[in-house]
């Protein structure tokens, strides 16, 4: 059984579906009514929630002329990056999300002539459906026609990213730290406060350090930034008014995995792990930090594309996507994917939209039904904020 249906087509029709995806992405951006007000982000009215679309490891490179990699046999005549297109068209259609996160390795810089070219196809679907969407870089992006902060440089001038360089004068290493606040329903008490907080960091690419095999890691500066813009957050929504008891939670995005995501055994996460977890060989306490800040409920990587368990560590959640480019590595007729995280907010007996009640995830699979899997509870405000059971680090 096929496990999309555009894949059943030649190329030349998969074009053709394409060219109707984007027709049709263009007519549903236009005049959309979300839960954005000034340019910023914000929950939405109707329902109190505000969704978040994950897409980890594109990997795209030249569009039609690209081949996809480890798919099934019946699969392989015509497939290219033109699938991963597909699927996040389909995937963006389906979900209608509030912000688009892409984390990391979006292009394979080695097989890209142009880099920039390459990023533009890779995003166009949220550009062209009107979406606000935020991008990180991971340990492939940078290895075409553009350097590590070339690639950055070029995210943050792209059409409706929300994609910041770095924290404006704050020294710090890498490309890509920076934070997004989502306000509260508009009208509300908290409708100018940021009852949501979204970090997102650069996991870096490689070791730099000759003495240190392996990938890169979060470095001091970045932890530095991180635990005074949370300090920062924080205070803010306890004190200024209208005061709120208990901080904000928050959301972390980046690429490669802590050490900590070695943590799980199959009987304490929700998913799969299929292959080793390839974190950096030395562990840089950014877990630890998180855990002293408080506020982030759940952290969010790719990087291991056959990987796509959540399991909660210290008041933690460490999820990962799974894989969602047909160019890059994945398991021959295990569907790409990519992971969605609901947020809803409380609301009153008289019906007012207050701060955030619960923190759910789900996953979507590129198969012929677009099929939702592990939906689950990552955190409530309930039970001392915790949700799901915890697992300790022993």
């Amino acid at each position: 059984m096929a496990r999309l249906g555009l894949r059943r087509f030649p190329p030349p029709m998969l074009l053709l579906l394409l060219g109707l995806f984007l027709v049709a992405a263009a007519a549903a951006g236009k005049g959309k009514k979300r839960g954005r007000g000034g340019g910023g982000l914000r929950f939405r009215r109707e329902g109190g929630t505000f969704k978040v679309l994950q897409v980890a490891d594109m990997h795209y490179a030249d569009g039609r002329s690209t081949a996809c990699e480890d798919v099934l046999p019946e699969q392989v005549a015509g497939c290219s990056d033109l699938n991963t297109t597909a699927f996040l068209y389909r995937v963006l259609r389906a979900e209608d999300p509030d912000l688009v996160v892409f984390t990391g390795d979006n292009i394979y810089g080695a097989d890209s002539t142009d880099a920039a070219k390459s990023m533009d196809a890779a995003i166009a679907p949220a550009i062209a459906m009107n979406l606000p969407w935020a991008a990180g870089i991971g340990n492939h992006d940078q290895e075409g026609t553009l350097s590590r902060e070339g690639v950055m440089q070029h995210l943050v001038g792209m059409k409706n990213t929300l994609s910041r360089f770095n924290p404006e004068g704050v020294e710090i290493d890498g490309f890509g730290n920076y934070n997004l606040e989502v306000g509260g329903v508009e009208g509300t008490l908290l409708a100018n406060k940021s009852v949501l907080n979204m970090y997102f960091l650069d996991s870096g690419d490689y070791s730099t350090v000759p003495s240190i095999p392996g990938y890169g890691w979060i470095k001091a500066s970045q932890e530095a930034w991180f635990r005074k813009t949370s300090s920062s957050l924080q205070k803010n929504y306890t004190s200024q008014q209208p005061s709120q008891k208990e901080p904000a939670p928050a959301l972390a995005y980046f690429h490669i995995p802590l050490p900590e995501f070695s943590s799980f055994t199959a009987s304490n996460f929700t998913g799969v792990k299929q292959e080793g977890i390839s974190s950096p060989s030395i562990n840089s306490g950014f877990f630890t930090t998180m855990v002293e800040a408080g506020d982030v409920k759940a952290a969010f990587i790719g990087h291991d594309h056959i990987n796509d368990f959540c399991g909660k560590l210290t008041g933690i959640q460490l999820c990962y996507a799974g894989g969602f480019g047909y160019h890059a590595y994945g398991k021959a007729g295990w569907s790409r994917r990519a992971r969605v995280v609901s947020v809803q907010l409380e609301k009153t007996e008289s019906g007012e939209w207050q701060g955030v009640k619960s923190i759910k995830t789900w996953k979507r699979l590129d198969d012929q039904h677009l099929t939702t899997i592990d939906s689950e509870v990552l955190w409530n405000r309930g039970s001392n904020g915790r949700g799901g059971k915890d697992h300790d680090r022993s």
